[in-house]
């Protein structure tokens, strides 16, 4: 016999308000323990000094992380100016100051130049590999590497606030891969002023918006209740609230059985959907597969385990 596994087979998304200090995983961790969950992994990682949304896949919702990783984020930041830090941020060592300040107008001016695609050089402190070490381990140890620009997509960016002379707050929704430490680090750069962020926190990730979320505290308390996990339960979001992007198919019981059996079928019918590449099938309301559409015919990749 097999080793029983621990935990409830629960599935669905969890949109986490992560609080200041902890790690994603650290968060992720106390998350799957309030709900005893089987398995658990988050959707897109936040340093220990930024708060906000973390999305957390609960069972079956963990293949699906990928799809939800490759989304638009929204952040909200604060920059302080006149000093620049070996990590970008608050944790770090000052390594440059300036006396100069920026106003209001040269900052807005500056905006249009880092919105759309842009080049982008990340943080010496962040999770960029270089021959196979993390960059922020090899800044740990005083190794001074070469970091290489990278393209980032920046969809919108707005100053929103000056709550003071030395500081401006910003919100900007971008792609995949993009550092708000190494925006900020810019910003400053390219106003004479040098500056790093103070503040971060993460509004939305994909589909999750601010609204959705719900804080460590709360679910702890919760959890802690009389009935237990289950009261949780009505907390999550569906398992394909991060395919949002991806188009559905609705597929009938005999077709359902073949793609949970790894087989491909073809898209029948007058009403059938003309699509190509990623979709999901779905089956009396319950997911059933992740795959691609190819000529009419859709191809399993990864099997959902939920009944429908």
């Amino acid at each position: 016999m097999g080793r029983r596994k621990k935990g409830r087979p629960i599935d669905g998304w969890l949109a986490l308000d992560k609080p200041l200090g902890l790690t994603s995983t650290q968060s992720l961790a106390r998350v799957r323990r309030v709900f005893d969950a089987r398995k658990a992994g988050h959707g897109g990682t936040l340093d220990p000094l930024a708060t906000g949304m973390l999305p957390i896949a609960l069972g079956e919702a963990t293949k699906t992380v990928s799809y939800l990783m490759d989304g638009l984020k929204t952040y909200r930041f604060t920059v302080s100016w006149g000093s620049q830090t070996n990590t970008d941020d608050t944790e770090g060592e000052v390594i440059a100051t300036s006396e100069s300040r920026p106003s209001g107008a040269a900052i807005e001016a500056i905006l249009p130049d880092f919105t759309g695609d842009i080049l982008q050089t990340p943080p010496q402190f962040s999770a960029i590999k270089i021959a196979g070490e993390r960059a922020y381990d090899l800044a740990r140890d005083g190794v001074q590497v070469i970091i290489k620009p990278r393209l980032a997509h920046i969809e919108t960016l707005a100053m929103i606030d000056t709550p003071e002379k030395d500081q401006a707050t910003f919100e900007c929704t971008c792609g995949k891969g993009t550092y708000v430490r190494a925006l900020a680090r810019d910003f400053g750069l390219a106003l004479g002023c040098l500056g790093h962020v103070t503040a971060l926190r993460r509004l939305a990730v994909g589909p999750f918006a601010e609204g959705h979320m719900i804080s460590l505290e709360k679910l702890e308390e919760i959890g802690h209740g009389a009935a237990g996990p289950a009261d949780l339960d009505d907390l999550l979001c569906p398992v394909v609230t991060a395919l949002d992007d991806i188009p559905a198919l609705a597929v009938g019981r005999d077709d359902a059985a073949r793609i949970r059996s790894g087989q491909p079928v073809i898209l029948r019918g007058r009403d059938a959907p003309i699509v190509s590449g990623p979709a999901y099938a779905m089956c009396h309301g319950a997911a059933v597969a992740l795959g691609e559409v190819r000529q009419g015919t859709f191809h399993p990749t990864r099997v959902f385990n939920l009944s429908a």
